[in-house]
C-alpha cells in the first residue's frame, strides 16, 4: 500500500460542525503540536499538563482580547480518532466567532484541514481499514434508518474482518504455490489441490451473497428515482403535491404548466423515493415547453421506476395500449396509474386490468394502495445489526472482480494447468479483495475517496 507520509509537525484544523448559526460549534485540530499550539491561546489551566479525555472551561484569547469562552477537550494519541493528539474546541455557534477562533490558530501556524483529511489520516494511521473509513462518510449522509445501520455495521468492522480472514487464507496457499514454482523440476506439491478447492469455495460461498446485496444496497444508499410523467393534465403534479403532502408544484387546468423538472424526496418504507414530476408529453411548438418535454424523456430514461398516469376522465383504450407501447421502448420498470378517478368513464374503469392503480390524487383516494405498490417493488429487509449489505460501488466491482479471479483458479485445476497460471489468478484475487480494506490502494484512490468527505470529518 502507498501513503503519503504524515509529518508529526503537521496540525490541521477546521469546523467540525454545520456552517451558520448555532448555540454550539465544534472546531476540531489533529497533530503532534495541536495542544501546545492551543495552549498559546488558552487562559486557563495548561492544557499540556492534563491527562488525555479530559474537559477544560477557559478563554481563548487573541493577545489581551477575548475571542469567546470555551470547552476544550483532549484527546492524546493514539487514544483519539486520527490516533495523533486532538483537540476539540467547544464555542459558541457565531460565525464571527468561529471564523475568529480558526483564523487565530492559523496564525500559529496550523493549517486549513482538506476534505476528509481527519478519516483519511486515521486511515493511514492504522484506525481502521478502508472499507470502515467510507462507511464513516456513508454514516454521516445515511437518510434513513436502514441506510444508518448498514454503514454503522460496516463502520464496526464486520465485513472487513471476514475479508482479512479470507485474504489471509488464500495468501497461506499462494504462498505454497509460489514455493512449488520453486521447486518446478523435482514435481513436489506443497499446496493440497483438494483443500485449494475447498478454500475457494468457500470464499465463494461468503461472496456471492455479498454481490447480490448491493441491489437492495444501493437502493438503501442512494434512493430511488421515480418519474411522473403521462400526457398534461393527467394530474402529475396534483400526485406530487398528495405524496409530499404539501403543495411542491403548481396545478392548474391549463395544460403545459409544468415546464421544468420539479423532484422532492419521501422516505417510504425505509427506502429514499425520489419523485420527479415532469412536463406533460406531447407535441408542441412552444420552445420553452419543448425543452421541458425533452427533459422528460431524459429523465424517463435514468429512472429506476416511471409512474406513468392516464387521464380516466378523457383517455381511451387505444390512447393507452399507444402510450404504453413507448413506454416499454425504454426499458424502466413502470406503474401504470389511472388518474382522476372521481372524474372516470365508468365503462373506460371497467375495462382496465389489475395492473392499473386507480387514483384521485386531489382527494388522496387510493395514495396508500400506490405507495404500497411502489414500495413492494424494491422492498428491502430492514438492515439489523451485524447485517453485511454492500453499498458502496467500489466494493462491489472488487467482490465481482474477486469472484471471477477465483472461478477462473477452480477451472484451472479442473484442467490441470500448471502452478504458475494458477498462482496469477490467486495474486488477481488477492489484488481485489485488498483493494476493499486498502491493503492494495494508491494515493490517487485515496485523494478520490476522502475528498468526498467533509471538511471537518
Amino acid at each position: 500500500m502507498t501513503n503519503k507520509p504524515m509529518k508529526s509537525d503537521d496540525t490541521i484544523v477546521a469546523l467540525a460542525t454545520p456552517q451558520g448559526v448555532s448555540a454550539l460549534a465544534v472546531i476540531r485540530l489533529s497533530g503532534a503540536n495541536c495542544i501546545e499550539l492551543t495552549q498559546r491561546v488558552f487562559k486557563g489551566k495548561d492544557l499540556t499538563r492534563q491527562a488525555t479525555h479530559t474537559l477544560h472551561l477557559g478563554l481563548i484569547v487573541d493577545g489581551d482580547r477575548p475571542i469567546d469562552e470555551v470547552v476544550v477537550s483532549i484527546f492524546r494519541e493514539p487514544n483519539s480518532f486520527t490516533k495523533e493528539n486532538c483537540i476539540e474546541i467547544t464555542c459558541h455557534g457565531s460565525p464571527t466567532v468561529i471564523k475568529g477562533i480558526i483564523k487565530l490558530m492559523l496564525k500559529q501556524g496550523v493549517r486549513l484541514a482538506e476534505p476528509g483529511e481527519y478519516t483519511k489520516r486515521a486511515f493511514l494511521n492504522g484506525r481502521f481499514d478502508l472499507a470502515q473509513a467510507e462507511a464513516v462518510a456513508d454514516l454521516i449522509h445515511a437518510e434513513n434508518d436502514n441506510a444508518r445501520q448498514a454503514a454503522l455495521n460496516q463502520m464496526r468492522g464486520g465485513f472487513s474482518k471476514e475479508i482479512r480472514h479470507l485474504r489471509e487464507e488464500l495468501i497461506h496457499f499462494a504462498s505454497l504455490i509460489e514455493l512449488e514454482l520453486d521447486f518446478g523440476e523435482e514435481d513436489v506439491e506443497f499446496a493440497k489441490r483438494d483443500e485449494l478447492k475447498q478454500l475457494i469455495r468457500k470464499i465463494q460461498s461468503y461472496l456471492e451473497p455479498l454481490i447480490l446485496s448491493f441491489d437492495q444496497g444501493n437502493v438503501i444508499k442512494n434512493g430511488v428515482p421515480v418519474v411522473i410523467a403521462g400526457k398534461p393534465n393527467a394530474g402529475k403534479s396534483t400526485l406530487l403535491n398528495a405524496l409530499l403532502n404539501e403543495e411542491r408544484a403548481i396545478v392548474s387546468d391549463i395544460a403545459g404548466t409544468t415546464r421544468d423538472v420539479i423532484e422532492d424526496e419521501v422516505i417510504l418504507g425505509g427506502i429514499a423515493f425520489r419523485f420527479m414530476d415532469t412536463a406533460g408529453i406531447r407535441h408542441t411548438s412552444d420552445a420553452i415547453e419543448m425543452i421541458g418535454v425533452q427533459r422528460t424523456h431524459e429523465s424517463m430514461k435514468k429512472a429506476s421506476l416511471i409512474l406513468y398516469l392516464f387521464d380516466l376522465s378523457n383517455t381511451t383504450l387505444e390512447e393507452i395500449a399507444q402510450q404504453e407501447d413507448e413506454i416499454r421502448k425504454l426499458n424502466v420498470q413502470y406503474l401504470k396509474i389511472g388518474s382522476k378517478l372521481d372524474l372516470a368513464q365508468s365503462d373506460l374503469v371497467r375495462t382496465l386490468g389489475r395492473d392499473f392503480v386507480l387514483i384521485a390524487a386531489g382527494s388522496k383516494t387510493n395514495l396508500e394502495t400506490l405507495k404500497e405498490r411502489i414500495v413492494a417493488l424494491f422492498h428491502v429487509n430492514e438492515v439489523k445489526q451485524g447485517d453485511v449489505v454492500v453499498t458502496n460501488l467500489r466494493h462491489y466491482q472488487s467482490l465481482w472482480h474477486t469472484n471471477q479471479s477465483l472461478a477462473r483458479v477452480l477451472e484451472g485445476m479442473d484442467k490441470h494447468v500448471t502452478g504458475d497460471f494458477l498462482a496469477m489468478d490467486i495474486r488477481q484475487s488477492l489484488h481485489y479483495l485488498g483493494e476493499i480494506t486498502g491493503h492494495i490502494t494508491s494515493d490517487d484512490l485515496l485523494d478520490n475517496i476522502f475528498s468526498k468527505f467533509c471538511i471537518g470529518k
